[in-house]
Order: C-alpha cells, then sequence, then structure tokens
C-alpha cells in the first residue's frame, strides 16, 4: 500500500498539472489574469480526492524527498513485479477478493479516506505490477455484492476473460444469494 500511495499520488501530481484550463481541462470564467484563471480552474475542475492526492505526489516529488521516497517507491514497484511473475510461471492466474470486505452502503466511508483507501488492498499490487487484472460479481453477502479479483501474466487478458467466463456460466449467482 505505501509503495502504491507514493507511486500514484506522485505520477498524479506529475500528469495533472498540464490540466491547467488553457489547453487541457476545465477553463474557469471570469479569472482576472492567466494564473488566476489556472489557479480557479484547478480548484473548480478537481474534487477533494484528487487535490489531496496532487498535494501528496508534490511532496513526493518535492527536492530532498524524491530519492528517499519515489526511488525507493519504484525499486519496490519492481520487487513486486518480479514476484508476481514468478508466481504467474507456475498458475493461469491468481486469485483474492477484490475487496476485504463486503460492499459497503453508499456514502457510508466517503468521511474517512484511509479506510477508503484500504479497499484497494487487493487491487494495488496488480496496478503497480503493470499486470492485467479483471474483478467480477460472484453473489452477494449481507444483500450487497462480493467479488473475486484475478491477475495475470502480460498480455493474458483472454485467459482472465476466460476464467470469469467460465465462472459465471458454471455459478447460478442467482441461487448464491444470501438473505
Amino acid at each position: 500500500m505505501p509503495t502504491y500511495y507514493v507511486v500514484a499520488t506522485a505520477e498524479a501530481s506529475s500528469n495533472l498539472g498540464r490540466y491547467d484550463g488553457v489547453r487541457y481541462g476545465h477553463r474557469a470564467q471570469g479569472a482576472l489574469n492567466p494564473v488566476d484563471m489556472m489557479e480557479r480552474s484547478r480548484s473548480e475542475g478537481f474534487g477533494a480526492e484528487v487535490k489531496r492526492r496532487i498535494l501528496l505526489g508534490t511532496f513526493v516529488l518535492s527536492a530532498g524527498y524524491a530519492d528517499a521516497y519515489y526511488g525507493k517507491a519504484l525499486l519496490a514497484r519492481t520487487r513486486i513485479r518480479d514476484e508476481y511473475l514468478k508466481a504467474l510461471q507456475q498458475v493461469d492466474a491468481l486469485v483474492t477478493p477484490t475487496v476485504p470486505s463486503t460492499a459497503f452502503r453508499l456514502g457510508e466511508k466517503a468521511a474517512d479516506p484511509l479506510k477508503m483507501y484500504l479497499e484497494d488492498l487487493f487491487t494495488i499490487p496488480a496496478n503497480l505490477a503493470g499486470l492485467p487484472a479483471l474483478s467480477f460479481p460472484v453473489g452477494m453477502a449481507n444483500n450487497l455484492p462480493v467479488g473475486i479479483h484475478l491477475v495475470g501474466a502480460p498480455q493474458a487478458e483472454p485467459v482472465l476473460f476466460a476464467l470469469a467466463r467460465q465462472f459465471e456460466g458454471s455459478h447460478a449467482l442467482a441461487n448464491r444469494i444470501a438473505p
């Protein structure tokens, strides 16, 4: 998780820097000058979570911290990818839950970003490793959906789709719904 949030926020900060309201992104109206337009455009065009990630990424990439945080996170990402590739030499796909708990009600965790971040626990490694992954519903628990997350080797998207199709074809989800 720490590796992902260092890499993801640094890349978000770097990539979203071009959304200035001039060539890309939302353009605020009524600005007094170009700097005011960029400030207003970014304030209006980005939500709270995006702003939070941009700020964290800017810190991670700032002088004195880039090597300490971003450089080490890139090394960890390489190790994560290597471990996944090693495991995937022995199997067609790796299977995890999509999230560590059942789905939550709309808005239930919106006030606590940390709890929301922790929901990504099982899907983050595939993103870090740059590997194809697929999540799909497998049933219900407490009247909320439950999913499985498949991770495959590079270029294994057809395998993941076939596995999901096979599972869905052999398991009647309607019969698995719990009251």
